[in-house]
């Protein structure tokens, strides 16, 4: 998989090897280049404001371009790496699950790269900001050096549109403004659980059981009265008489790698959270 991202990532040029945590021996490659960015300036005192002209033109960005290889299980052949990247491409499915997989590989190395240098602004990527997206295969030489045999552009706007069309129906725009004119608040609950989700869809699952420890009680408190509908009467019953299930997890993840059952209780009561801010926002606009 190939992203082409404007701007510039935090992680520096470099091709970087991966293996699974869980001590599985398949063997990634993440290569990272950049392409037209300006020269790192010298330290030295920041100089005067200066006066800018009302005119000036945006500056041009530099072009990150991200390449996710699987470095194990190589084709015996130029046609066998034709057919796989047929059935590939054949749906939808396998293409997202294509993408996903190199974003969640690109992810792993932002967050490493944010915890290595203490750095909170840190952000994870995904398929909507990328220029381009492609998937192909190549020699070891060229995908080591982002290249590719054979590749093809894939067309991430489809799942995009429909997402975006869902979002306006949403009217996240009056929100923001609302919010902006202190009309409107963020309850603590909505930011701490979407860090949860974005532990959890990065494999992280030790530190999405502790952000959604915390996102729980706080949307218990927060939204104990915020609809009179009885599925959100449901939601919450369900949730108060689950959230013992939330803290046995997050003790075992102050300890270590979470069983099989605490993972899927914690993915369960997630979604359950999703769902009653999903319909706050809906039923509320």
């Amino acid at each position: 998989m190939q992203f082409e991202f404007a701007g510039t990532l935090s992680v520096a040029d470099g091709r970087y090897l991966a293996r699974d945590e869980e001590g599985d021996e398949a063997q990634r490659v993440l290569v990272v280049e950049t392409s037209g960015a300006p020269a790192a300036p010298a330290r030295r005192r920041r100089r005067r404001p200066r006066e800018a002209s009302p005119t000036i033109a945006p500056t041009p960005l530099p072009l990150t371009r991200v390449t996710a290889v699987r470095a194990w299980e190589p084709f015996d052949s130029p046609r066998d790496a034709d057919d796989w990247l047929g059935r590939m491409l054949d749906a939808e499915s396998t293409v997202d699950a294509l993408v996903a997989e190199g974003l969640a590989l690109l992810n792993r190395a932002l967050y490493a790269q944010a915890a290595t240098t203490a750095d909170p602004f840190a952000r994870e990527m995904n398929a909507e900001q990328a220029v381009k997206v492609r998937v192909g295969y190549g020699g070891g030489e060229e995908v080591a050096a982002g290249r590719f045999s054979v590749a093809h552009e894939i067309d991430v706007g489809a799942g995009t549109s429909r997402r975006r069309q869902h979002e306006a129906e949403l009217h996240p725009q009056e929100r923001v403004a609302a919010i902006l004119r202190g009309r409107e608040k963020i309850d603590a609950c909505e930011i701490l659980l979407l860090r949860a989700r974005a532990d959890l869809n990065g494999d992280r699952s030790r530190e999405a059981t502790l952000q959604l420890r915390v996102g729980l009680e706080a949307l218990l408190v927060e939204l104990s009265h915020a609809l009179v509908d009885p599925g959100h009467e449901e939601d919450m019953a369900q949730l108060e008489a689950r959230r013992g299930e939330v803290g046995e997890a997050a003790n075992l993840a102050l300890r270590g790698d979470l069983d099989a059952e605490s993972k899927r209780n914690v993915r369960e009561l997630l979604e359950i959270c999703e769902r009653v801010l999903r319909r706050r926002r809906v039923l509320k606009g």
